[in-house]
């Protein structure tokens, strides 16, 4: 229970905002996981917030599978995951001028972070945040 105040704290800290969103998986990897961790904690977190937007789990798209991160030296992330996302084409007017709160579950460089952010900014968004709820050393 206090894991879920503690988000929903970390969630109504973050302001207002209209989507909240899960890092996604590539289907190869979702087949191989069977879930979307991120997904999983988005949904809980919007259930244990009431400062949620729209919470979405297909706006914003794996659009190529790729290489593990953790497999990665930390200089090959960046161009491991670059153009790896985007913003379901036939609904970027969506993000347009929106705030948006983007959820994973484990940050270790910030790689796939930062180019699914960008991904959100070139639809347009006003504003992205990353919220994650555990952070690895190292890599």
């Amino acid at each position: 229970m206090l894991a879920h105040a503690s988000a929903a704290d970390a969630l109504a800290a973050l302001g207002p905002h209209d989507w909240l969103l899960p890092l996604p998986l590539s289907r190869e990897r979702l087949a191989q996981r069977g879930f979307n961790q991120a997904w999983q904690l988005a949904l809980a977190l919007a259930k244990a917030s009431s400062s949620v937007g729209q919470t979405d789990a297909a706006l914003l798209l794996r659009v190529r599978h790729t290489q593990a991160q953790s497999q990665l030296p930390r200089d090959q992330r960046l161009r491991n995951v670059a153009d790896a996302f985007a913003v379901d084409p036939l609904r970027a007017a969506g993000i347009a001028g929106r705030r948006v709160v983007l959820v994973d579950d484990v940050m270790t460089s910030g790689a796939s972070m930062f180019s699914a952010a960008g991904a959100l900014r070139q639809a347009g968004a006003q504003h992205v945040t990353g919220l994650v709820f555990a952070r690895t050393e190292g890599a």
